[in-house]
């Protein structure tokens, strides 16, 4: 269960990451018909709870034959959008359109401006997306107790429940319970204390620019 979490909060959040990132880019430094027309879109998808997207989601998932499966947990964790509103807001303010089309003057293209330039600009927000991400999945248990039928596939929210629901018949049950509950949580916190160090940078460089 542990080991299924990190998949599906690990791959997810880099993923959805990846995606803010792309999108944000996109709709911070191209122009483009119908820009305004997604970012409202998006903006709208931040203010709605994914908790009511989740039969939507299963039902969608369960025509494709993926319900039950790693995808239908991982796929709706992909996009964030609030991870591609934060993504756009940092590109537009911290990427210098100046520095592109410098690049594009030297013979740069668009995939090398994004990789080279933007990510690097970029990284305090994408580090910022990827905690949400990671939290946010690790922490699910809606999603995947509806997704999801068999125990192998379970995260460890998921299986925590049902060792608890199990727990009625045999009591020792639930000190497994507690102990994994808390075991859960030390992941969060190595992560927090691991990546803490780019917020750092940021607030520095800020500071000197300043």
């Amino acid at each position: 269960w542990a080991l299924n979490s990190v998949l599906y909060a690990g791959v997810g959040a880099a993923l959805a990451a990846l995606v803010s990132a792309l999108a944000g880019y996109g709709l911070a430094k191209y122009r483009f018909a119908g820009r305004n027309a997604i970012f409202n879109m998006i903006l709208a998808g931040v203010l709605l709870p994914q908790i009511i997207l989740a039969v939507p989601q299963y039902l969608l998932l369960s025509k494709v034959g993926l319900a039950g499966t790693y995808w239908s947990v991982l796929l709706p964790t992909v996009i964030s959008p609030f991870g591609i509103y934060l993504c756009r807001i940092y590109a537009a303010a911290s990427v210098p359109t100046d520095m592109l089309e410098a690049g594009r003057i030297d013979g740069a293209g668009e995939w090398r401006l994004f990789r080279s330039i933007a990510v690097p600009m970029m990284a305090p927000a994408l580090v910022t997306v990827f905690l949400l991400q990671f939290v946010g999945s690790w922490n699910n248990f809606l999603l995947p107790y509806i997704m999801l039928s068999d125990g192998n596939t379970f995260p460890i929210t998921v299986g925590l429940f049902t060792m608890v629901n199990q727990g009625a018949q045999q009591p020792a049950l639930y000190t497994l319970a507690i102990a994994g509950a808390l075991i859960s949580i030390i992941p969060l916190i190595a992560l927090f204390l691991g990546l803490q160090r780019y917020w750092r940078i940021d607030l520095i460089s800020g500071g000197l620019k300043g």
